[in-house]
């Protein structure tokens, strides 16, 4: 893995990590979407990886 890749990769790893911090302080009826977005994002990054 390149530097290029590794730090794109560790930025998306603390953009997840902050939008689940996030997450937890939402009310619970809000977390049903904020989980689906953050899902199709993840699911994105691993096509993307994946080559799919």
């Amino acid at each position: 893995m390149n530097q290029e890749s590794q730090s794109d990769g560790s930025s998306l790893v603390q953009e997840v990590r902050t939008e689940l911090r996030e997450i937890d302080a939402m009310a619970i009826n809000e977390h049903t979407l904020a989980y689906e977005e953050l899902h199709t994002k993840l699911a994105t990054a691993l096509s993307a990886i994946d080559g799919l």
